[in-house]
């Protein structure tokens, strides 16, 4: 098979799932067209419109930029089968009924390419029997492609074949799926509800009956399962709520019908529990009926009560005792937990004690090996670590001994005894199913390893499991510097440069990667060895964060005991460190992730280039404590006005400043990389990357490519701003706010300082400045507004409470 390429693709279905999946492909640039029925009244293509308008509304955003809805073709099955031809891949996302699905394909049939893949995005029905119905010569091209909801955002995808599907086809498609779309691809085997939904909403279901064994309400359930125990934030009745509880219903009827107690010993916990079926016949069906076992009425959240079926208050919490038991090392939580004496306790050991059980017995039937059970778990529930990997870390024969006491002396939900493999054996002897040499796959009593993909050569540091031994991106390649703030470091198989040089990577330490003195430090001296040395520098970290900015605590000290012109100072010290990097003689890349805020945004900004991930946050938030953007936010707005209206005829640069101050006088943050872009945070010649752990190889190579093409830094140049007259505009627009009720006085005194540094100054408009004349006004800007009492109460409320305060 040569190079799969993915030109266009088809989804056939504009519900909930089809259309957030044909969301996500206009986020990664993928041309799509979104099918469904025909509308009995008005245009041809109204459910497909209704459902693109729908996504506008959506929360969490499934568009990184809200106007890409237009992107998405719209057709039906009655006017446009013919642009099925042109498709490179079909996914059909149509409502969860084999009947329904088996009458499309034999309808779609004949307009499927030579070459298409074909793919069902069913949560559970036996992908074999749906391609019976395809001809012989589509059958090696289709598969199950499983994503999770909502797909912008959660990493799984499950892939599963059919005894019919060729292996370069699936081999194709993980490729497209893990580095197009960004997503984490296991594969799954053809059983019921295949991996992460049989075990997670078996877990569910075991949790729900736990709930009734010890009488529990569900805010107290969710606070037990959500963060404290490793898991979503929203716990385990949220999470059903947010799901929806019509799905959750079909996907328990799926088990309910497909299996027995022959095929399944817990079989009798499947029952659908009397607080769902309740639900469902009030048509409360969870987060899209706005009330499930959870309702918001104004700010206050309300939760179900089974009895009264009425919605009662909300809000209680568990027991502290448990949130400090969970806190302690694996081996002494579980035996905490299984010793408790009260019911919130026992209910955690019996939560997890099931997990154990229902994935062991259930690893050789539904999956390859115990890896891809931990990854679903953990990309499809949300959850730190499945439920393999916990149990190994606490010690694997002496949990397995806790758990076969219990199953033993009828605590359990069912009497089948672990494994043999559990207690004897390469698993027994190696301490658990994870290891160097891969995870345990109990069908050929093998340790499998990782499949090898070309797709993972891009991917430095991909995510592993406990026990792997993977190598981490903290102690990995050859450390050139290292301190408690900052790690500069080159990976030791990045030396195919012209001369054997290599890109530097910096790597930020600080708790949020907040930019002190030390990583300032770090930044410059990493500039100055890469000039020397190297082909590039990459400023790179491998967790969740880029920066949340400059280090407001570790400010304080230096504030308190020389005052404002202390301060101004280390301002002046971090601005120069900004200019060095924007002019640095080697490309600096930027490598975004997660956050960039306030002094990380500038840190970014400043870069001679930026990869950023998907979902990457980027704003000047100053404003929230107080501020104004000290670290060159505000010089780099007022440049890029002039630089945008060099591009066009125009001779007036405040039209094309009034988008960056707006940003920044609003703290706006984009909310997905290509928002931020939206903004003026990334340029169009940035990268975005829809997977995160190719974050670090892209960089490297735009390194090394500007490198190679004689990079050399931007000149230095003065640039007209819009002066006065721009001042007055902005400031006239200020007062109707403040007048209006829509800020407060002291944020109508921020907004003019912005105002002031942004457009130069009381200077006649069209004048021309430099950079280090914009950032000598942010820095008076910034330091009056630190000695301002108002700012003083916003800095303290989010250091203390982590929250902004509106004074």
């Amino acid at each position: 098979m040569s190079k799969f390429q993915v030109k266009k693709v088809a989804v056939l279905g504009a519900g909930v799932m089809g259309a957030q999946i044909a969301a996500h492909l206009v986020n990664v640039k993928v041309p799509v067209v979104l099918f469904d029925l025909p509308a009995k009244e008005g245009p041809k293509n109204g459910i497909v419109t209704k459902a693109i308008d729908n996504l506008k509304k959506l929360k969490p955003a499934p568009l990184g930029v809200v106007d890409d809805a237009g992107l998405i073709g719209q057709a039906n099955y009655e006017e446009h089968l013919e642009q099925l031809r042109e498709c490179d891949l079909i996914i059909e996302a149509i409502a969860e009924r084999m009947d329904w699905k088996l009458d499309l394909y034999k309808k779609i049939a004949p307009f499927i390419g030579a070459n298409t893949i074909v793919a069902s995005n069913t949560s559970g029905l036996s992908i074999t029997k749906l391609s019976e119905a395809l001809p012989e010569e589509i059958k090696p091209r289709f598969c199950g492609i499983h994503f999770f909801n909502p797909p912008r955002y959660m990493a799984l995808v499950e892939l599963i074949n059919t005894p019919t599907t060729e292996a370069h086809y699936l081999d194709a498609l993980e490729g497209f799926v893990t580095s197009a779309l960004g997503k984490g691809v296991v594969r799954a085997k053809d059983s019921p509800n295949f991996i992460a939904n049989r075990v997670g909403i078996a877990g569910m279901l075991t949790t729900m009956k736990e709930v009734e064994n010890f009488g529990l309400t569900y805010d107290v359930v969710d606070d037990l399962t959500g963060k404290k125990l490793g898991r979503a934030s929203s716990g385990t009745f949220r999470t059903a709520d947010v799901v929806g509880l019509d799905t959750m219903a079909h996907v328990i009827k799926t088990l309910q019908d497909t299996l027995s107690i022959e095929t399944d010993p817990f079989y009798e916990s499947f029952a659908t529990p009397v607080v769902l079926k309740t639900l469902l016949e009030m048509g409360n069906l969870g987060q899209k009926s706005k009330a499930g076992f959870f309702k918001k009425v104004g700010r206050d959240v309300l939760r179900f009560d089974g009895e009264s079926k009425e919605y009662v208050a909300g809000g209680e919490k568990a027991d502290e005792v448990y949130a400090r038991m969970l806190k302690k090392p694996a081996a002494e939580r579980l035996r905490l937990l299984r010793n408790a004496e009260g019911k919130q306790g026992q209910f955690l050991w019996a939560i997890l004690r099931n997990s154990f059980h229902y994935a062991a017995i259930h690893l050789a039937s539904i999956a390859d090996n115990a890896r891809d059970v931990d990854f679903c778990m953990r990309w499809g529930f949300g959850m730190k670590q499945g439920p393999f990997e916990l149990w190994q870390e606490a010690g694997w024969l002496e949990v397995a001994k806790m758990v076969q006491e219990d199953i033993d002396a009828g605590k359990a939900l069912c009497k089948a005894p672990l494994p043999e493999w559990v207690f004897k054996g390469p698993v027994a002897d190696a301490g658990g199913v994870h290891t160097a040499a891969g995870s345990w796959n109990p069908t050929t009593g093998t340790f499998v390893p990782v499949r090898k993909l070309p797709v993972y050569e891009r991917q430095h540091f991909p995510e592993s499991v406990l026990g792997s031994n993977a190598p981490k991106a903290e102690t990995a390649g050859k450390t050139v510097f290292e301190d408690e703030s900052i790690r500069l470091w080159t990976l030791d198989t990045d030396q195919d440069g012209p001369s054997g040089s290599r890109v530097l990577i910096a790597s930020i330490k600080t708790k949020m990667h907040a930019i002190g003195g030390g990583v300032i430090e770090g930044l410059l001296q990493a500039q100055e060895l890469a000039e020397k040395e190297y082909q590039g520098l990459v400023i790179w970290s491998p967790d969740e964060m880029f920066s949340a900015g400059a280090d407001l605590q570790g400010m304080m000290p230096a504030f308190m005991i020389g005052g404002a012109k202390a301060i101004e100072g280390a301002e002046a010290e971090l601005q120069n460190a900004m200019l060095k990097l924007r002019y640095s003689n080697v490309p600096v890349i930027s490598a975004i992730r997660g956050l960039a805020l306030g002094g990380g945004c500038e840190l970014a900004v400043y870069s001679s280039k930026r990869v950023a991930a998907m979902e990457s946050y980027i704003g000047l938030v100053e404003v929230g404590v107080g501020l104004v953007p000290g670290a060159g936010g505000l010089t780099y707005i007022a440049r890029r006005a002039a630089e945008n209206m060099a591009l066009s005829t125009s001779k007036d640069v405040l039209p094309f400043l009034t988008e960056g101050f707006t940003a920044a006088a609003m703290a706006k943050v984009g909310t997905s990389a290509l928002e931020s872009r939206k903004l003026g945070y990334l340029l169009e010649s940035d990268v975005v990357v829809a997977h995160k752990d190719e974050l670090l190889f892209v960089a490297i190579n735009e390194a090394k490519a500007l490198y190679t093409s004689g990079y050399r830094a931007p000149h230095k140049r003065s640039f007209p701003v819009a002066g006065r007259s721009g001042i007055a505009t902005i400031r006239a627009q200020l007062v109707n706010m403040r007048d209006g009720g829509f800020i407060s006085a002291h944020d109508f005194h921020i907004g003019l300082l912005i105002a002031e540094v942004v457009c130069g100054g009381q200077v006649d408009a069209g004048t021309l400045v430099t950079e280090e004349y914009l950032m000598a006004m942010e820095r008076k800007a910034f330091c009056s507004l630190l000695t301002h009492p108002k700012t003083q109460e916003r800095i303290m409320g989010m250091m203390s409470t982590g929250k902004p305060v509106r004074n």
